[in-house]
């Protein structure tokens, strides 16, 4: 029987098939961060077990970590003593560590990608529902709960129910100024936050083939919001070159190997898959949220679905919705004042989601009374933002970058957005105080939320060409 690509790499991971069907799966990565993994680790003390095979876990914090003043004590008491957990777990345990100033450091998101930890053909774990990140390197990543995370570090392998399998083609060239996240905001509003729910997604089509793989780990991101177990993307030529020369990628003999592997990981022509949607790139505007999930999207000038026209069973989460974020059925958003821009989290925190920014800022000024937080998904894109220059044109246009961190994407740090502001937001989640108490998160990709920090209001990038 044809396979789909997920089938080819979960096969090759089956560990054994329990009598009710559950299977073992091999875990070929395995990060931690400093908010899932403490009560692993101490049950692993209780039990008297060692981490099973150490140099495949990797830890890092990232979503307590302030974005200032990182050189300098942590100033909240239950971030400090988590991040301090962590150091002392991969010290106990005998694992890689890469802390707060180290120039591996970063959101673990961006940092497996961008170092080569992350290859195609594996199957990678982390107690984080964004994992399915790692799924536009060719892996299959999912997130993982605690009793999970221990399972792997004592195993190095987790139980799993296999998922079914859906593709998601999208076809054509996207409009100008149609940028990766307004892709992936888009599928959302069509198939909704629960439509993936069960199924593990393959993305294929041109617009993806022709994607970087910045844009595709954009993308792959996004999948956990449609309520898929995780998505994957064939890897290619343009996959192989982004991983040539990065620190932990094959070298040498070994490369040539991986990549006459890497190369058979595909899904045959004739590969069947229990759902199928089909999308055309050209109907694909520059994308924003109006609710409080993301799959609450529309065109930015767009209105508001009108409470007739939302079915009836969703008509009472749909009114609680708007009427958490001050909006109303049927009204423009274009215009609508905001408060707080945040470009960052591992959706766009990304050396390219900066160039986007920082090209649509150039010449201009941020508006005076828009707070703005430009967080860099790692010390690594940041040293790059700096090569290139772009520091000094953001610093002209009157912003200020941060240091690395999951930031104002969620309130464990610092970064909290107050109560009834505006944000708009570039990271993956708009929940109902998800960036603080009563914040108000209207997610886009990095071209709308320059546009919002120019003007203070929501405004439609393509105005300004």
């Amino acid at each position: 029987m044809s396979k789909t690509l997920f089938e080819k790499i979960w096969s090759k991971h089956v560990v054994n098939t329990l009598d009710d069907g559950t299977i073992q799966l091999y875990i070929d990565r395995h990060y931690c961060h400093e908010v899932t993994s403490p009560q692993a680790f101490e049950s692993l003390r209780n039990r008297g077990l060692p981490v099973f095979r150490p140099k495949q876990t990797i830890l890092m914090p990232d979503h307590n970590i302030p974005t200032l003043n990182q050189d300098k004590p942590i100033q909240d008491p239950v971030s400090r003593h988590q991040v301090d957990t962590l150091k002392k777990n991969a010290e106990d345990f005998g694992l890689t560590y890469y802390g707060v100033n180290d120039p591996r450091n970063g959101i673990v998101h961006v940092i497996g990608p961008e170092t080569g930890l992350s290859l195609p053909g594996m199957t990678i774990v982390c107690g984080d529902s964004h994992t399915s990140t790692h799924g536009a390197m060719g892996a299959i990543a999912f997130g993982i709960g605690t009793s999970e995370v221990e399972m792997t570090l004592a195993a190095q392998c987790v139980l799993q129910s296999k998922p079914k399998t859906m593709r998601i083609t999208i076809n054509g060239k996207c409009k100008p100024d149609v940028t990766a996240k307004d892709i992936a905001l888009y599928i959302i509003s069509k198939i909704t936050a629960g439509g993936a729910t069960g199924y593990f997604i393959e993305y294929a089509g041109e617009t993806i083939r022709t994607a970087s793989v910045e844009e595709r780990l954009t993308i792959a991101n996004l999948s956990i919001e449609m309520g898929a177990r995780g998505g994957i993307m064939a890897p290619d030529e343009i996959t192989f070159e982004y991983l040539k020369g990065k620190e932990f990628a094959p070298k040498g003999a070994q490369w040539e190997k991986a990549l006459a592997y890497w190369k058979t990981l595909k899904s045959e022509d004739d590969a069947v898959f229990d759902k199928e949607f089909v999308f055309d790139a050209a109907d694909i505007e520059p994308m924003i949220t109006y609710g409080t999930n993301p799959g609450m999207g529309m065109g930015i000038r767009d209105h508001i679905p009108t409470l007739e026209s939302v079915d009836k069973a969703g008509r009472t989460s749909f009114k609680k919705a708007l009427d958490y974020m001050g909006f109303a059925s049927g009204e423009s958003l274009l215009g609508k004042k905001i408060d707080y821009v945040f470009l960052g989290s591992c959706t766009n925190g990304r050396m390219e989601d900066f160039r986007i920014f920082t090209q649509f800022v150039k010449g201009k000024k941020k508006a005076t009374d828009v707070v703005a937080w430009l967080v860099p998904g790692s010390w690594n894109v940041e040293k790059q933002i700096k090569a290139e220059g772009l520091d000094r044109v953001l610093n002209d246009a009157g912003f200020e970058l941060r240091q690395p961190g999951c930031s104002a994407c969620l309130a464990m740090n610092d970064d909290k957005v107050p109560a009834g502001k505006y944000a708009v937001s570039t990271s993956n989640r708009n929940f109902e105080g998800r960036q603080g108490p009563g914040a108000r998160t209207i997610l886009a990709g990095p071209l709308v939320a320059a546009a919002a920090a120019i003007t203070g209001r929501i405004s439609d990038p393509r105005d300004f060409r």
